[in-house]
């Protein structure tokens, strides 16, 4: 029997065949690197947490500075999570030290079962972290928070949020531009935690202003980083 040949024809389809398949091994290696890119797997992180705790109630209606419940952030390199005694100062009958609180708030909501029962066990709440940097990346929120650079500029407006959301990347070239750039993204320290804040006049010039009196040279070595 004699063996099947293809007609010569098919010699042109050949190197369309191939140049078709390199374009689809591209995309399939374009589409997986931007989906695992933080752009795209971070932006939008919305962690259900163990209560229903509002950034928009605490932060935006009732002014609770930032500070008040994550208070190592001005001298550490973390943002404390506030125990359950920090929430128990407002929403118990009496406060950590045992003094009566008479203007307890919502002590009996169903809402603070949870922070009855950390109180109760004397078991941490299990709050979820929404902002999560690598373990390869070293960064301190006292050397930003004490240079200018407000909650608002990695955060967004929390203040505004019901439930809190990643709204930026969080990336090295994210983290890079600010460096190089990091202007528009300072404003006096006196107001790093007042979340509406508004300049007056040009944000650029203020955060010029800033550069100028506090000697900004934000590094942008290797080193600082990654350690």
């Amino acid at each position: 029997m004699d063996r099947f040949q293809f007609p010569k024809w098919t010699n042109a389809i050949v190197p369309v065949l191939g140049a078709l398949g390199g374009i689809g091994m591209l995309y399939v290696i374009g589409m997986v690197a931007y989906g695992a890119s933080p752009e795209t797997t971070d932006v939008g992180y919305q962690p259900e947490q163990p209560l229903p705790f509002s950034h928009a109630l605490h932060a935006g209606k009732l002014k609770l500075d930032c500070r008040y419940c994550h208070n190592t952030v001005e001298v550490a390199g973390h943002a404390a999570i506030p125990p359950t005694s920090t929430c128990l100062n407002c929403h118990s009958g009496a406060d950590a030290n045992g003094v009566v609180n008479t203007v307890a708030v919502h002590s009996t909501s169903t809402k603070l079962a949870p922070i009855r029962e950390s109180q109760a066990t004397g078991k941490s709440m299990q709050w979820r972290r929404v902002h999560d940097l690598p373990d390869y990346v070293y960064f301190n929120h006292s050397a930003h928070v004490r240079r200018g650079v407000s909650c608002v500029a990695c955060h967004g407006r929390v203040d505004k949020m019901e439930k809190v959301t990643q709204v930026k990347p969080l990336s090295m070239s994210w983290c890079l531009e600010c460096h190089r750039n990091p202007e528009p993204n300072l404003r006096p320290p006196e107001f790093v935690t007042k979340l509406d804040w508004v300049p007056e006049g040009d944000p650029h010039e203020v955060g010029e202003m800033v550069r100028e009196e506090l000697n900004l040279n934000p590094s942008t070595n290797c080193s600082t980083c990654h350690r």
